[in-house]
């Protein structure tokens, strides 16, 4: 068993260095004050040569640049230690220095006569390693901790807190097998889920991880191979699941307790995307065939990744989720995927995503732009059809229809994504008679009327045979609409040849004092319909012509 360097502490260090000094200079070397002097020296061994002065600092994470407060100890150590006229000095760590840490020890010698080195983590291990039965005295210890750990998981746990103590050990356990990794564990009923976790920021860099996975390839399917491609590829935070049947194999390369090959394992992909800051301002341009900009859409970013083709940017765009696949390679040209859902969302917020569908489908060139710099561009072909447009258009005209309808009435809802025929016709025409038109209406092929016995010289025109103008006034105008109700208002009903079906009858029973409780049915001549406008609308002067409905498959009445 290796000593564990990061977890003995400070005092362990001190007496395994040095004991193992003493080993390697044959009983020369002499611990000033056990754990260190006031004069520069933790422990000197004195030669022929002269004096050698060994100072031990325990910082099992080094001293970057940004521990100034070690390297500023190092230095002042080194300078009283410079007092006493060293041949050598060397600086004793548990740990592998980087190029920046080895370089700061290298110029501690600048205009100095004196010999400068390190003693870290490898040179300690392979001192160790000489002297194996020093090794074992001190790691006898860690050994009897270890067994007595896995013993008492025989025990009973007789106290609520026994369970906690017992996971808390092995975990630490499992922290000590290697300085680099280590496993994070979890149960759920006889199922032990291990998590392979980097002890420090540096581990993948110090002791890389490498996945091999080598799947069957008639047994993974098109769409899976895509996925693959982009999670692993891109980096997209997207899940991939491989059964069985569908894996090779899969070879884990590392640390020498973590290699290995497996068989008949299913994998389960879910790269962890880049952390970005939230809101981080994210926009898609596009552009024509001659280059002019066609379209700007802006957003946020959700995600960053990168992986072994590329690296990926995943936004959200007026609620359409969008992922752009970027190649290292510049001369490959980048891909754009999107995803949407109107459900649940207002007008306003539909229309924005359709229009953003609606430029997709049409392809062509694209950029996408992360807090005003390129993140990636691309070419996309189209890929709508003209029904595919056509139907888009349709519902966008729909939700037009919804928006402008809405705040008249000042009634907010989410659009409803189903609607009848008639609620479509009769959203139609109320958006039109908010913007001032004159519609012939459908339903108002006749009015019927109940005479109360009154005459009227008026009432006998109408009745007569001659066509008459007739404006009729209801109160309001309500559609329905996903089971909402929304009134624009009072509105005229008119038209200016309206003949009575029963006109003559009616006019005899005036005659006769028994027109009371008489039905008379009006009709527009010719088997045209009933014209139907605002009656808030402002008068622009101009005739009252039917303005016609625009709707697909809809054939407006005369």
């Amino acid at each position: 068993m290796a000593i564990d360097w990061e977890r003995i502490g400070q005092p362990a260090f001190d007496r395994h260095v040095e004991a193992l000094l003493f080993r390697m200079f044959d009983g020369q070397a002499i611990a000033v004050n056990g754990r260190g002097g006031d004069e520069g020296i933790d422990v000197k061994v004195r030669s022929d040569a002269g004096l050698h002065i060994f100072q031990l600092k325990y910082h099992p994470d080094g001293f970057p640049g940004s521990h100034r407060g070690r390297r500023r100890a190092i230095q002042q150590s080194f300078r009283r230690a410079m007092q006493h006229d060293p041949v050598e000095w060397t600086l004793v760590v548990p740990c592998v220095l980087t190029a920046s840490e080895r370089s700061f020890v290298d110029k501690l010698s600048d205009d100095r006569a004196v010999k400068v080195s390190v003693m870290d983590r490898a040179a300690l291990d392979n001192g160790f390693a000489v002297h194996a039965d020093l090794e074992a005295t001190f790691t006898r210890d860690q050994a009897r901790e270890a067994a007595r750990d896995y013993g008492r998981e025989k025990a009973l746990l007789a106290e609520p807190g026994d369970l906690v103590e017992r996971v808390r050990a092995l975990g630490s356990r499992a922290d000590g097998i290697d300085p680099d990794w280590t496993w994070d564990f979890t149960r759920r009923g006889d199922m032990v889920i291990q998590t392979l976790r980097g002890q420090h920021a540096l581990a993948q860099e110090v002791s890389p991880v490498r996945l091999l996975l080598t799947p069957r390839a008639e047994a993974v399917d098109a769409s899976v191979r895509a996925a693959l491609n982009r999670a692993l590829g891109y980096g997209i935070a997207e899940e991939v699941r491989l059964d069985p049947e569908a894996v090779e194999s899969l070879s884990i390369e590392g640390p020498e307790w973590l290699t290995e090959t497996v068989t008949d394992v299913g994998v389960i992909w879910r790269p962890v995307p880049l952390v970005v800051e939230a809101g981080t301002a994210a926009e898609i341009q596009f552009s024509d065939t001659d280059g002019a900009r066609a379209g700007r859409y802006a957003g946020r970013l959700i995600a960053v990744g990168s992986g072994g083709v590329g690296r990926s940017v995943e936004a959200d765009v007026h609620g359409a989720r969008l992922q752009v696949l970027v190649p290292f390679d510049h001369q490959a040209a980048g891909t754009l995927r999107y995803s949407f859902d109107l459900e649940g969302r207002t007008p306003a917020e539909a229309m924005n995503v359709l229009r953003l569908y609606r430029r997709l489908l049409a392809g062509g060139s694209f950029q996408v732009n992360i807090n005003g710099q390129t993140a990636g561009s691309g070419t996309m072909a189209g890929t709508g059809s003209a029904n595919d447009v056509a139907e888009v258009d349709s519902l966008l005209l729909y939700l037009s229809d919804l928006d402008v309808v809405q705040r008249h009435c000042e009634t907010f809802f989410p659009a409803p994504l189903d609607c009848t025929g008639l609620e479509r016709i009769d959203l139609r025409i109320a958006r039109l008679l908010i913007e001032g038109r004159c519609v012939a209406y459908r339903p108002a092929r006749t009015i019927t009327v109940t005479l109360n016995g009154q005459d009227d010289p008026a009432l006998r025109a109408v009745l007569g045979q001659q066509p008459q103008c007739l404006r009729i006034s209801p109160p309001g105008f309500e559609i329905t609409l996903g089971g909402r109700s929304m009134d624009i208002g009072p509105v005229h009903l008119f038209h200016a040849r309206v003949v009575a079906d029963n006109g003559l009858q009616a006019i005899e029973a005036l005659r006769a004092g028994r027109a009371a409780g008489i039905k008379v049915v009006l009709r527009p001549q010719d088997g045209e319909h009933y014209r139907i406008y605002l009656a808030d609308a402002p008068d622009d002067n101009l005739p009252l012509i039917p303005s016609p409905l625009g709707l697909p498959g809809y054939t407006d009445p005369s």
